[in-house]
C-alpha cells in the first residue's frame, strides 16, 4: 500500500488511531512538523517517510493498511 498525499493530508489534520505503535509515534512527530510548515514540500517528505516505513512494516501494518485505504 502506499499514502498518497491526500490521504497524508487527513492523517496529518485528523485523529485517527492506529494499531501500531511505531506508526503512531511517526504520525505524532509529523503532526508536529507539519504544524510547524504546512507546505507541499513538508507534506511530501512525510508521505515519502510513510510510504518507506509502510513498506518495510507492511506485514504487522495490515490492520492500519485498512484504516488508512478508507481515507
Amino acid at each position: 500500500m502506499v499514502i498518497d498525499t491526500t490521504q497524508a493530508q487527513k492523517i496529518l489534520t485528523g485523529h485517527y488511531t492506529f494499531n501500531q505503535l511505531g506508526f503512531s509515534l511517526l504520525i505524532t512527530r509529523w503532526k508536529r512538523i507539519y504544524s510547524n510548515d504546512s507546505s507541499t514540500s513538508t507534506l511530501q517528505a512525510c508521505v515519502k517517510e510513510a510510504n518507506v516505513f509502510l513498506e518495510k512494516y507492511a506485514v504487522i501494518m495490515e490492520e492500519d493498511f485498512a484504516t488508512i485505504s478508507k481515507l
